[in-house]
This record gives structure tokens, C-alpha cells and sequence, in this order.
């Protein structure tokens, strides 16, 4: 890959500019992507929330958990769950746990390999201890500038 700059020079680049830049680059592929499915973002987040989950998760804790995903927002996050009962993906009981239905299991594997793929897309050429140091990084400069970024 050849790069934008000489290393002196990129020493010297502003990280807010890369990590938005970063940022925009991988959610509009990812938005692209799914939205070829079909889907929303967001209608990701919950059918992965719902797939995973140990035990059946409330409609609240996953709006709760997913509204601060970038900057979804509570009204958003509430339509896209809406958005996941229409469309015959997901169902919820009366005291509002969401499960999927056998169409949301097939979507949502369905869509789980488009993310595999899209992974290994975004990963391709960069090592673990690469990945790793990078969100280290990452992390570091949200702890300095006081920042919050944990999701879980």
C-alpha cells in the first residue's frame, strides 16, 4: 500500500482527521453492504443481540445498550426494533423479551457472514498485533481527552 505521506510526516497528521476518515470509510462499506441485504445497521445490532444473547434480552435492554451506537439515539433505536417485529424477524412477549423467528435465525445468518466477509475485507494486510495496538491507541487518546467509548 503506499501511503499518504512519509512516516516523519505522518507522525505529524491529525487523528482526529484519520479516525473520523477511518470511521466514515468502514461504517458507509458496512451500511452499503447490509443495506444490499436489506437491513439497517441498527436492525443488525439487534437481531446480533437478540442471536447471542445467553438468555432472552427485553426490548429496553437492547434499545438501552444499542442507542448509544453511534450516536443512534433512543427514538431511532426504538424504530429499528420496530422495524425488526415487521418484518417478521424478531417477535416479543408481553414482557417484552425479543426472540427471532426462524426467518430472523436465517436472516440474521445471513447477515452474520456478510460481516465475516466484510472483517476480513477490512483486516486484509493488517496483522492481530497490529489491530491490537491500533485500538490500544485508540483508547488511549479517548482516556486523554476524556472521552467515553465502552459500549458493554
Amino acid at each position: 500500500m503506499e501511503y499518504s505521506h512519509t512516516d516523519t510526516e505522518l507522525i505529524q497528521q491529525p487523528i482526529g482527521y484519520w479516525s473520523w476518515a477511518a470511521f466514515k470509510a468502514v461504517v458507509t462499506r458496512t451500511r452499503a453492504a447490509l443495506a444490499e441485504l436489506g437491513t439497517t445497521q441498527p436492525q443488525w445490532w439487534t437481531l446480533a443481540q437478540i442471536a447471542r444473547a445467553d438468555t432472552p434480552k427485553t426490548r429496553g435492554e437492547i434499545s438501552r445498550l444499542l442507542r448509544n451506537y453511534l450516536d443512534t439515539g433512543p427514538e431511532a433505536m426504538e424504530a429499528e426494533i420496530d422495524a425488526t417485529l415487521t418484518r417478521g424477524w424478531t417477535t416479543q412477549t408481553p414482557d417484552g423479551h425479543l426472540t427471532l423467528t426462524p426467518e430472523g435465525r436465517a436472516f440474521y445468518e445471513k447477515a452474520a457472514a456478510l460481516q465475516t466477509d466484510l472483517w476480513t475485507e477490512r483486516h486484509a494486510g493488517i496483522s492481530d498485533e497490529e489491530y491490537l495496538t491500533t485500538l490500544k491507541v485508540l483508547q488511549r487518546f479517548i482516556h486523554n481527552t476524556g472521552g467515553k467509548a465502552w459500549h458493554h
